[in-house]
């Protein structure tokens, strides 16, 4: 199901009904919104990791039967998938080679210098997705202006061929020397390739990553590579299933920044889409804040198998130029590092999946995941692992009876057993003292993961709001923003469904960069910076036009900026309008307020330069309230029952009211300890903490701060 050529489609996709489904390690999300009523209905399904498609086919299946529709009837799909993430994760990506430059073999296996844990004499470096005897090089040189010095030797180039061939390569990547600055060597070995063994995928660093950085480049461009034929068959295999419904609509893959794009731009830059279904909740969160007036927020999404933290900043998520995936214990330094643009976020194994056990005499809990099969023991899927998901169910949080809006009938027995089993009995403790113990150690390793987003990078959590989504991120919330110092936890409407509500707010975005030093106090400086900008609007018009886009796009620039003699840069939002010399002075204004705002001072004698400029083109599409209007009726909330749960603060095992959120209205007031359930999503209202409904359907969460 490719993007259609033609130019009303684009119309037809998002002013009729759409359908955006996120694919996560444990449940798939689905949420379809028709523009022209109003209507929204979501689903949460479990994925099937044999074959995800299944999954997708149900919830389609079901959500189109509850809508009253058909497949044909849908205008847009947008999905946000974790298959390239799992890939590299798991190293089941393709047999991938590497070609590159006489004398640079080693790049990949020698990286950095900089140690990420600098008295660990024990350290594992990243490992390379390419072994060092499946690394060839070729004879060429350039200079690192991009000028010829040694030209490209074709021999060497059909030797590296026979190389990969012998080997039985399925992807190769091709990253040379200042290949950012120049492309012509790697294109004529793309070229021969495809002469020579046309069935092995050509992935060439200048164009999936022209930056300069050797390492960072090679990594970018064999990752590229390494999940190719991967994300390929995915995405075909994807298409015929839902080409089965009857669903022709335009299909849409959200990439890490953010932005949609085709599945045909997918398929051919699969790194842009590592990070795809966290950044679509984070969109979500954005969307929230600019709603109720809170420009300042940190993310927490916990789903099945992970929890995600991020950040919004002055309204907007924030940007990395470079991340890094397969990190070891968060640290920065330890994964492979990434050189395409992606929302800022961290991720941890902490989902409702995560594995529960007593460690020499401790409670460990992850980073290893039940997953949806067989999933944790309250499922009855032959789980045999406690997890978190269990312990809430132990301690109340959870109802048996109604997780997942009904859908599924969790086993509490089940889940008491296994608790007292392989917790309880090893620490001769009572069994709701042992299910406590693995959720405070879950909420502990998401408390240090949060002070990482926030405390360490300059973020006084005091200022910000935390807004909560995923399955179990409304149930560990409030605990979490309380020990952390948050004093505001937002649960957006259908926040158990956040990420797919958050691609149904996302808008085709593609950004283009290339690396080009340049001094501003250089003549000739501004007309530089003109013309590569001409050109990457011309690349940008380009792969926007394989959208089938008839609308003008928006465009917006920024630059990876710093003082001449500097080996870091910073983000710099660059002045709209025409880039001539008046627009000189205002570079270097927006980069001093940037360099003040990140480092408390300013050389008044330094010379600013750019590093990396940046377009990017968004296409001006309407995005409507994807959760539609979830307001209950005003002073008619109602208490459904009651059940008793674990509140330690307020002396144990408490008979607790269990209030519907669809029953609250806008002025009703929860005082906590409470219970306050919704269709894909429990919320935990800790006591001391006040909770209330917004006028959109969003419950909002005072912290109490003494408590």
């Amino acid at each position: 199901m490719r993007c259609e050529s033609d130019s009303s489609m684009q119309e037809i996709a998002w002013t009729m009904i759409r359908i955006a489904f996120d694919i996560g390690g444990t449940f798939t999300d689905f949420v379809l919104h028709d523009a022209q009523s109003g209507q929204t209905l979501s689903r949460k399904v479990p994925t099937t990791p044999a074959d995800p498609s299944l999954a997708v086919i149900d919830g389609l299946n079901a959500i189109l039967r509850e809508a009253g529709r058909e497949g044909g009837d849908v205008g847009a799909m947008l999905h946000a998938t974790t298959v390239a993430t799992n890939a590299v994760l798991e190293r089941k990506g393709a047999r991938t080679g590497l070609v590159t430059t006489e004398g640079f073999r080693d790049v990949l296996i020698i990286g950095r210098q900089k140690r990420y844990e600098t008295y660990d004499l024990y350290i594992d470096k990243p490992k390379p997705l390419v072994r060092r005897r499946h690394i060839v090089e070729v004879k060429e040189r350039l200079a690192a202006d991009g000028s010829v010095v040694e030209p490209l030797d074709m021999k060497s180039v059909d030797r590296a061929i026979d190389a990969m061939v012998a080997a039985e390569r399925e992807s190769v990547a091709v990253a040379l020397l200042h290949a950012y600055a120049n492309g012509a060597h790697e294109r004529r070995i793309r070229d021969r390739f495809h002469e020579r063994a046309p069935n092995i995928a050509v992935s060439i660093s200048s164009e999936v990553s022209p930056k300069f950085r050797e390492y960072e480049r090679t990594s970018t461009a064999v990752t590229n590579a390494y999940v190719m034929s991967m994300v390929d068959r995915y995405l075909g295999h994807l298409e015929a299933a839902l080409e089965q419904l009857g669903c022709h609509g335009n299909l849409q893959i959200m990439q890490s920044n953010g932005g949609l794009v085709s599945a045909e731009i997918a398929r051919d830059f699969p790194v842009r889409i590592i990070e795809s279904g966290p950044a679509a909740g984070i969109l979500m969160c954005a969307e929230v804040g600019r709603a109720l007036e809170r420009r300042h927020i940190v993310t927490f999404d916990m789903g099945g198998t992970t929890a995600k933290l991020g950040a919004v900043d002055n309204g907007r998520p924030a940007i990395m130029p470079t991340f890094e995936v397969d990190l070891v214990r968060s640290r920065r330094g330890s994964g492979l590092p990434l050189t395409v643009p992606a929302i800022e976020m961290l991720e941890i194994g902490a989902g409702g999946g995560s594995i529960a056990r007593v460690e020499k005499g401790m409670i460990v809990v992850g980073p290893e995941s039940a997953g949806a099969e067989p999933g944790p023991i309250c499922y009855g899927k032959g789980g045999s692992h406690i997890t978190i998901t269990d312990a809430n169910v132990v301690l109340g949080y959870i109802s048996p009876e109604r997780f997942n809006a009904g859908a599924m009938q969790l086993d509490i027995a089940a889940a008491r057993a296994g608790v007292e089993r392989d917790i309880a009995t090893p620490l001769g403790i009572g069994v709701l003292e042992a299910a406590w113990g693995v959720h405070l150690i879950a909420t502990t390793n998401m408390e240090n993961a949060l002070r990482l987003v926030s405390v360490e990078r300059g973020r006084d959590p005091r200022n910000y709001a935390m807004v909560a989504f995923g399955g179990a991120g409304p149930l560990h919330a409030a605990r979490l923003a309380r020990r952390v110092g948050v004093p505001q936890v937002i649960i957006p409407n259908g926040a158990g469904v956040g990420s797919a509500v958050g691609l149904l707010q996302a808008t085709p975005r593609i950004d283009t960069t290339v690396t080009r030093v340049v001094r501003l106090d250089q003549p000739g400086a501004i007309e530089a910076i003109a013309a590569l900008y001409e050109d990457l609007e011309q690349q940008a018009l380009s792969e926007l036009g394989r959208l089938s886009a008839r609308d003008a796009p928006l465009w917006s620039r920024y630059a990876q900026m710093r003082y001449a003699g500097q080996g870091f840069e910073i983000h710099v939002d660059l002045p709209d309008g025409p880039i001539d010399e008046a627009c000189r002075g205002r570079i270097i204004d927006a980069f001093s307020r940037a360099y003040l705002q990140k480092n408390r001072f300013i050389d008044e004698d330094g010379v600013v330069e750019g590093v990396d400029w940046t377009l990017v083109g968004t296409l001006p599409l309407e995005t409507a309230n994807a959760t539609g209007n979830a307001q209950g009726p005003s002073g008619q909330s109602q208490v459904s029952f009651s059940r008793p749960v674990w509140f330690p603060e307020a002396g144990g095992l408490v008979e607790t009211r269990v209030i519907v959120l669809s029953d609250l209205g806008v002025d009703d007031r929860v005082q906590g300890p409470a219970i306050i359930e919704d269709a894909h999503c429990t919320i935990v209202v800790p006591s001391g903490d006040r909770a209330g409904k917004s006028g959109d359907g969003h419950l909002i969460i005072d912290i109490a701060r003494d408590a």
